[in-house]
């Protein structure tokens, strides 16, 4: 029997809530949990009416919590086993080919952002106000995520970067914690946080020359790739996650981040 508006509920309820309160959810339906119950235990923003319509659509078709429940289990299972497929595809900021087709680093960054449910984690040297940028990484923390940026600082940078801070681009986004590497300023020796990419959720990973800025995304030619599945996104953010315990990266309490504490 044809369970088709069913199917496309779990679909977009594990789309919102991630596969990690994918599970839950299974474990809910498993549970023979109501509807009312459920919604109490997966409050989470933006995703009460997702989890909803599954519920609809379970009665609209008959579906038995049972069959539910079996049904989201696999199709969480299937969402893990595509996650853990790698794919890289290189990205570009700047004039276009038509022999050799290729993501833009614009569009590519929102997308990004946008599929972040759990985390979020950014590195720039530079960074100037952005609004499709704002606007996404709004989004993002308004929805649940943990969304962390490492920004160069113009102590930091020693002349090379003039004007307002980098990280003043993103003192809008509510619930954005900034973070930059706290060095020795008496070293001989001059160093830079010159690193840029962007990691959503351990499993997709962007990584190349553009800074957070219009510019880099947009104008400038810049060059990336974009690394969906595989260990290498995942590993990426464990480093990041790494230094900001051992204390190398450091919260910028001048912006509002005054929580040092991270998961583990």
């Amino acid at each position: 029997m044809s369970r088709h508006r069913f199917e496309a509920a779990v679909e977009v309820a594990v789309a919102a809530l991630g596969p990690s309160r994918g599970k839950d959810l299974v474990g809910l339906l498993a549970k023979q949990r109501s509807r009312e119950r459920t919604l109490i235990e997966l409050a989470t923003p933006g995703v009460a009416a997702a989890v909803a319509e599954v519920y609809d659509a379970m009665e609209v078709e008959a579906v038995p919590l049972a069959e539910a429940a079996a049904y989201a289990r696999g199709y969480v299972a299937a969402v893990l086993r595509a996650r853990d497929r790698v794919q890289v595809r290189t990205v570009w900021s700047g004039p276009s080919s038509s022999a050799v087709p290729v993501r833009a680093t614009a569009q590519v960054l929102i997308e990004v952002i946008d599929q972040a449910h759990e985390e979020l984690l950014a590195m720039t040297y530079a960074a100037r106000p952005y609004p499709a940028l704002t606007r996404a990484l709004t989004e993002a923390t308004s929805r649940g995520v943990e969304t962390h940026i490492v920004v160069e600082t113009l102590a930091g940078a020693r002349g090379l970067l003039s004007g307002r801070e980098p990280a003043d681009a993103f003192a809008s986004v509510p619930g954005l914690r900034l973070w930059h590497w706290a060095r020795d300023r008496s070293a001989p020796f001059q160093s830079r946080q010159h690193a840029k990419l962007a990691v959503a959720d351990r499993r997709t990973l962007f990584l190349g020359s553009a800074n957070l800025t219009e510019s880099a995304s947009r104008r400038n030619i810049e060059a990336g790739v974009l690394v969906s599945g595989g260990e290498a996104p995942r590993r990426a953010a464990e480093h990041v996650v790494e230094l900001q315990r051992l204390g190398i990266l450091q919260p910028m309490d001048a912006v509002g981040s005054k929580s040092a504490s991270r998961r583990p």
